[in-house]
């Protein structure tokens, strides 16, 4: 049979020869199978090179794209008690209108004509605001009054100054006068004792020589009197001058105290007008707050304190509002691992919850129901369920989001990534591999294109 020995078999001992191999034949069923594994094997080589779009899902629910859009909770400014309710629960609302009317708790505020009186007391802090003006201006013309007299009288003492000095002048030169004069006596005295002892002079000449000579000495002595007169009256009139600057000096300086402590007053009134005047503005927003009025327009959504005289505290909630016009946008929120594989403008395909859809994972082309959008934030700190919170916005060039979905709904988020091969995605998974990171940018290939060249 292989020729290896010399020995040979006889023809009718090969295979061929034999009628049993003959009518053994495979049936025509059993050749058909074998074909239809070999189509299906060759389809499953087709299947493992078509395209597959990796992706990372996460559960979201719908929320809206601005924070002023979302549903907000409305407090009271104040403390006060329920009074009366302008609204009920699922009622239109438009930005203005009053929702709820408030009453006062708090004494201090219960008088009614509480701002009026605080007008009272400010139209009475300005009156002596003026009153103090009027009188530190009185002030001040006294002070110019006080100058004006010193001047005066400063200019009246050194007249007498310029006076005294003058006299002093005529009276050492009449004390000059009178010691000549005695000089002259004394000579005509001695001149007629000399004659009169030799006989020549009467003794009456020689007496009236004498008195003529005790008249000289009486002159000199009254001169010189009359000079220490004029110097006293110098020195006098020299120290009544600064007397009289000190004193006015003083008396300026006092009243100039009175004006200062006067503006002083003045001030201090300006301060409690000031005080008083931002009292009566509060005092008229804080009754402006006894009516809460809609922030915008929306609909009442939940009375959270709805009874009549509840007293309730400042900052306490009393409603919850739906904004009307919003723009809806769905958060995700992606374990840390799937983080890095996401960033700003990544696409996004929604399946909402309540709308049916057919979602085939990695060929988001064929699948039905979902809808499109673009990640437009990406939260820097982790959130308290340990994953970080992903803000995705519709899509514009996709079919539009459903006008039925509301905030809050559920949704599940499937994030696209890089499309690759169905052999290398179940090689990837089995294998524990991360998905490759998502580069497939608007431009990314042509600068590739452009820094290999």
């Amino acid at each position: 049979m292989l020729n290896i020995s010399d020995n040979k078999l006889p023809g009718s001992a090969y295979p061929q020869t034999m009628a049993a191999l003959g009518n053994n034949k495979l049936p025509a069923w059993h050749w058909s199978f074998r074909r239809l594994l070999a189509v299906l094997f060759g389809l499953f080589l087709l299947f493992m090179f078509l395209p597959w779009t990796q992706n990372v899902r996460a559960d979201g629910r719908v929320t809206t794209l601005r924070p002023e859009q979302r549903p907000q909770t409305v407090h009271a400014t104040i403390s006060g008690r329920i009074e009366r309710w302008y609204v009920a629960e699922g009622q239109a609302i438009k930005r203005g209108d009053t929702l709820v009317f408030l009453s006062e708790v708090k004494s201090d505020y219960f008088d009614p004509e509480l701002v009026a009186r605080v007008g009272d007391q400010v139209s009475a802090k300005k009156g002596s605001i003026n009153a103090y003006g009027q009188k530190a201006d009185a002030l001040e013309d006294q002070i110019e009054a006080m100058r004006r007299e010193l001047e005066s009288k400063i200019n009246q003492t050194r007249n007498k100054i310029e006076q005294a000095r003058l006299k002093i002048q005529s009276d050492t030169l009449k004390v000059v006068q009178a010691r000549i004069d005695l000089q002259v006596a004394q000579r005509q005295l001695n001149g007629a004792k000399n004659l009169y002892d030799k006989g020549l002079e009467p003794l009456t000449k020689m007496e009236e020589r004498r008195l003529k000579l005790q008249d000289a000495e009486t002159k000199l002595v009254s001169s010189e009197n009359q000079l220490v007169s004029s110097r006293n009256d110098l020195a006098i009139y020299t120290t009544e001058l600064r007397l009289i600057q000190n004193e006015t000096a003083n008396k300026v300086a006092k009243v100039q105290s009175d004006r200062f402590s006067t503006l002083s007053d003045q001030f201090d009134a300006q301060a409690n007008v000031s005080k008083l005047q931002i009292e009566r503005e509060n005092y008229v927003r804080r009754q402006s707050f006894y009516y809460i009025l809609a922030p915008q327009d929306g609909f009442v959504v939940q009375a959270i304190r709805p009874g009549i005289g509840e007293i309730i505290k400042e900052g306490e909630p009393l409603l919850s509002i739906q904004p009307a016009a919003y723009q809806l946008a769905v958060e995700m929120f992606v374990k840390p691992l799937d983080l890095p594989l996401l960033s700003v403008g990544s696409p996004v395909r929604f399946i909402f919850d309540g709308w049916p859809a057919f979602f085939f994972s990695g060929w988001p082309g064929v699948s039905l129901g979902t809808f499109g959008g673009h990640i437009v934030a990406i939260d820097r700190n982790i959130s308290g369920n340990g994953k970080f919170r992903v803000l995705v916005a519709p899509d514009a060039a996709d079919h539009p989001w459903p006008t039925a979905i509301l905030p809050g709904g559920g949704a599940k988020g499937i994030a696209l990534l890089n499309d690759v091969s169905v052999w290398y995605e179940l090689w990837r998974v089995l294998n524990g591999f991360p998905p490759d990171l998502y580069e497939n940018m608007p431009g990314a290939g042509s600068k590739e294109k452009e820094e290999k060249k």
